[in-house]
């Protein structure tokens, strides 16, 4: 692989590179929700990651800038929704802010109560573990206390700065 003109990552001018070379990886996309007293909430993370099997564990990266996390944070359980790739427009929802992102979804309750969307492909529940500073994110460790495999074989995808879907090889 050439290494020519390859831009040095300092600075205010590293956004835009590093953004362009870290979108080639693809992500799965996740809603992350939990159930506060004033009714359910939610956001859209497509950085999620399994981090440990013993014990299970996941972490997620979420904006300082998010105004849900807070609320989440403080509730210290929540649920990792992975979502089908006919679930765009759910993911779309969850990004945006402000507004009740549950009006009109169907959801049902996680056995520690989290909010779980339906039509998933998996849900997760966690435990609050730690959070960490990660620059202009939040790293967050999850316990893992619940998860089931939904019907949905086909992940919605985030790849180049756009949803995707699996295609068929061989």
């Amino acid at each position: 692989m050439p290494t020519d003109n390859a831009p040095k990552v300092l600075g205010e001018q590293a956004s835009a590179p590093f953004r362009s070379v870290l979108g080639n990886f693809c992500s799965g996309v996740t809603v992350v929700t939990a159930q506060s007293p004033d009714g359910p909430v939610g956001f859209t993370c497509q950085a999620f990651s399994s981090l440990s099997l013993d014990p299970p564990r996941v972490m997620l990266g979420v904006s300082r800038t998010s105004t849900t996390w807070p609320v989440i944070s403080e509730l210290r359980h929540f649920g990792v929704n992975i979502l089908a790739e006919d679930q765009r427009r759910l993911s779309e929802g969850f990004a945006r802010s402000g507004g009740d992102k549950f009006d009109g979804v169907p959801w049902d309750r996680s056995p520690g109560g989290s909010p779980l969307l339906a039509g998933a492909s998996a849900w997760i529940e966690c435990e609050l573990n730690a959070e960490y500073p990660g620059g202009d994110h939040v790293i967050v460790v999850g316990d893992v206390r619940w998860l089931r495999a939904g019907l949905s074989e086909r992940p919605l995808l985030y790849h180049r700065g756009r949803y995707a879907g699996l295609r068929a090889t061989g």
